[in-house]
């Protein structure tokens, strides 16, 4: 009698959404989805791999009851639409990669049967029939790309009837023949609106009162989403920021609104969230604070102004805040005047990495990166 658990999520859309968008950011999207989806197993699965854009899961010699498996799936479709929604409303990055994120869609395949294993490079892999079943079962004649699908054998191990409905769920018969052997199974569509998703922070629109204290401008031979780019892209900032002895963050991460980045100078950490404040029309609009200054605060804005389609305007704009009298003297007498000096070598460096063709360069920072901040 099959046993074993075998579950597959699946991002759909994967392949158009990798070919028609920038390759690196997809990457880091299709990477934050994988890992929403293993953080919302809450049935202990094992792993088994991460083949592309899907997870293999299993759990050995044990199924699920019917409330804990409907309940894992309605959990992994919860997650997976949660961030969807998140990286739609923080997003800051103009580029087809975030901005069709949203679009991406989730089925999951589920299967029971007997497991064997094999061992490859000394890791435990599952094999046989069932794992062969369950990965012709993602290509399947439904035309849904947002679906449950569980075969008949794992319908009968928990006793659900193949026409199952509830709030969420209303499966429907269906079949498919695989190298002459017919394959029944039940599925779903799932309605994301009847998902209760997770509520996330959305940080606000920062709104200054005065005119920035400082305000540098300098015109760029690039457009403005790869100006944006080459400042959020974190992998490239010690190429042109001066002073910084080494920048910490998450290089699997997009950057959005309320993710973060430390920069790290003279043994100090300085950890910098993402904002943003109101933009003009055309305006692309990069900003971060930190509190951890001698005043209370320095919010410091990027905004990119296309010229035409190869060329942009930067203006960087500082506001810093300082309520004591003390911190307003500290602000007035050494900080200021400080921060002009080193804000405009960072542009001219920027500028130099730019001209320099840093591209190529600034990929492999980027790879190299990704090891040291696991």
């Amino acid at each position: 009698m099959p046993n074993s658990l075998l579950f597959i999520p699946d991002i759909s859309g994967f392949t158009h959404f990798v070919q028609n968008t920038e390759v690196e950011h997809s990457q880091h999207v299709i990477s934050e989805l994988l890992e929403v989806l293993i953080n919302a197993n809450t049935q202990n699965l094992q792993l088994a791999e991460i083949e592309g854009d899907a997870l293999f899961f299993y759990k050995e010699n044990e199924v699920p009851s019917q409330e804990k498996l409907l309940a894992q799936i309605e959990t992994m479709f919860t997650a997976f639409y949660s961030h969807l929604k998140l990286l739609e409303k923080n997003r800051i990055c103009p580029c087809n990669a975030c901005a069709t994120a949203p679009n991406l869609k989730l089925k999951i395949i589920a299967h029971c049967g007997d497991l064997q294993f094999i061992t490859v490079q000394e890791e435990h892999k599952p094999f046989g029939q069932s794992v062969i079943e369950i990965h012709r079962l993602l290509k399947n004649s439904i035309e849904s790309d947002n679906y449950a699908l569980l075969s008949e054998e794992l319908l009968k191990i928990i006793g659900l009837s193949s026409t199952y409905k509830s709030k969420l769920y209303s499966f429907l018969d269906s079949k498919d023949t695989y190298d002459d052997k017919e394959i029944r199974y039940s599925f779903s569509e799932i309605d994301n609106n009847k998902l209760k998703l997770n509520p996330f922070e959305t940080p606000k629109i920062v709104d200054f009162n005065c005119s920035a204290s400082i305000i540098l401008q300098k015109n760029f031979e690039t457009s403005a989403s790869q100006l944006l780019e080459y400042i959020t892209n974190y992998s490239y900032r010690h190429y042109w920021v001066k002073g910084v002895d080494k920048f910490e963050y998450n290089p699997d991460e997009v950057t959005r609104l309320g993710t973060g980045h430390v920069c790290v100078i003279d043994g100090k950490r300085l950890n910098f969230t993402t904002v943003t404040k109101k933009a003009n029309i055309g305006e692309i609009v990069y900003g971060e604070y930190t509190t951890d200054v001698p005043i209370d605060a320095i919010y410091q804005f990027f905004i990119m102004t296309p010229i035409s389609e190869k060329k942009c305007k930067l203006t960087v704009e500082i506001y810093p805040k300082a309520k004591s009298l003390l911190n307003k003297l500290i602000l007035s007498l050494f900080m200021k005047r400080a921060t002009i000096k080193s804000l405009q070598t960072s542009i001219n460096n920027l500028e130099a990495f730019i001209l320099q063709g840093g591209i190529k360069e600034g990929l492999e920072s980027a790879q190299a990166s990704s090891h040291e901040n696991p």
